[in-house]
């Protein structure tokens, strides 16, 4: 296992491979290859500012009305920042990516479920926005479905396999056109009314229960949110990775979904209970201009959240087995590709239920043990496996589905996080070596 911080290494000459792009899939990032707090920022604040969450804003906003879906955007972008805050903290501070972090505290072999688990179902991800890619196409210039998708997943896998250098630059062009373009659609969609009358958008009714918009929005990144480390291991340090991650949330999350929201209150969204946000149609018909970039918006923004995804999946399956980053890349985005085309994209909801359930108590059992319990546990060894771990995760998980069936009003994720973490410190307290002169009821097991 490695030490807290990675040790300073000289630069490497010209011409070697770290200048052609090294990722270091099988080691943490070494500090003279970190990169700029700028650059840090711009990967994680050019993810969460896309045409899918103006989509899911825009579904909240429909169910709960502006002001108090506003309210739950804002609640599940805190409740982010706290739990993908602490995770960057921790990267930036070790350089290790995901699966590393992982087997800190749930074992060299342990950690593969969880791992393996995450780096594949952010594929789903990845087929979502080649899905969306293609409908939008579709609906802009009347392209097929199909072949809009097949282009937009082309174009995505060409920029993951040009790595992070790719995903920092992407954030900086995609953030500043979303933005742009959106202020456009809005003015367009505005028309006669108000901004004012927009603010007071009720809604059809409560389709929509306050606890399931917040678990909506910590679902959307619940996965990429947890596996952070692949991106913010790149910072400085762990100040500089927390600050990444308030770039991301609350503040790149909130724009997108309250974008989509007020899309649906000013009346711009044709179809909100399905479409949500979706602003593109409010740019369409003002000249070839407009369209053009409507239409690099699209490769653009849905292929900096697609390739994101993608590097994730290929990040974690490369530390897993002893393949390389580019061509697990290359495989994942086959695979990915392939089922965006069968149609699997469209049910995004249940996805986002799987993973609102299952994912956030990962990150809640990593952060308690690697940082609430920092001070026993960061000279622990190295162990195979730590069943602690996986059975806090199991308990987080299933009072989360519980939670989901039985409480549908309540935020399935924040219920998950909070079982998993209040078990795992239980657990460890429980099974905490006894001190020296002390009656040793429970000394041979470590948590």
């Amino acid at each position: 296992m490695t030490s807290n911080r990675t040790e300073s290494r000289p630069a490497p000459a010209a011409g070697t491979a770290v200048d052609l792009g090294e990722e270091y899939e099988h080691e943490p990032v070494p500090l003279h290859a970190r990169k700029s707090l700028l650059s840090v920022c711009s990967v994680w604040f050019g993810f969460p500012m896309n045409l899918g969450n103006a989509v899911f804003g825009g579904v909240i906003v429909y169910n709960l009305g502006f002001l108090t879906g506003a309210a739950a955007i804002v609640l599940g972008n805190l409740v982010l920042f706290g739990y993908v805050g602490a995770l960057s903290w921790l990267a930036g501070r070790t350089g290790e990516n995901f699966t590393q972090q992982t087997a800190r505290t749930f074992g060299t072999l342990g950690a593969r479920l969880p791992a393996a688990f995450l780096s594949t179902v952010v594929i789903g991800w990845y087929s979502f926005q080649i899905g969306l890619s293609g409908t939008n196409l579709q609906q802009a210039l009347g392209w097929a479905t199909l072949w809009g998708a097949l282009a937009g997943g082309v174009f995505f896998v060409v920029l993951t396999v040009v790595g992070i250098r790719a995903l920092s630059f992407l954030g900086m062009v995609a953030t500043p056109l979303f933005v742009v373009l959106a202020a456009v659609a809005l003015g367009y969609g505005l028309g006669d009314a108000s901004l004012g009358s927009a603010l007071s958008y009720d809604g059809p009714g409560a389709a929509m229960s306050f606890g399931a918009a917040m678990s909506i929005v910590i679902a959307g990144f619940s996965d990429s949110g947890t596996m952070t480390a692949d991106f913010t291991r790149w910072a400085k340090t762990g100040r500089a990775g927390v600050i990444a991650t308030f770039c991301a949330f609350p503040f790149a999350n909130c724009v997108s979904f309250l974008v989509g929201g007020l899309v649906v209150a000013v009346g711009g969204a044709d179809d909100p209970g399905n479409n949500g946000g979706g602003f593109l149609g409010l740019l369409m018909g003002h000249g070839p201009l407009l369209t053009t970039c409507a239409v690099v918006l699209v490769f653009v923004n849905l292929g900096s959240v697609a390739s994101h995804c993608l590097y994730n999946a290929a990040v974690g399956w490369s530390a897993l087995t002893p393949a390389r980053m580019r061509p697990l890349a290359l495989v994942l985005g086959a695979v990915g590709l392939v089922a965006a085309l069968t149609g699997i994209w469209a049910h995004f909801v249940d996805w986002l239920n799987l993973l609102g359930i299952f994912v956030p108590p990962i990150g809640a059992v990593l952060i308690t043990d690697q940082v609430l319990l920092r001070r026993r546990t960061a000279t622990r060894p190295a162990a195979a496996y730590r069943l602690p771990a996986l059975i806090c995760w199991a308990l987080g998980a299933g009072a989360a589905t519980a939670t989901h069936y039985l409480l549908p009003g309540a935020v399935d994720a924040l219920v998950g996080i909070v079982v998993a973490a209040c078990a795992y410190a239980a657990m460890d307290r429980t099974l905490r070596p006894a001190a020296p002169g002390t009656d040793p009821v429970r000394t041979t097991v470590r948590a």
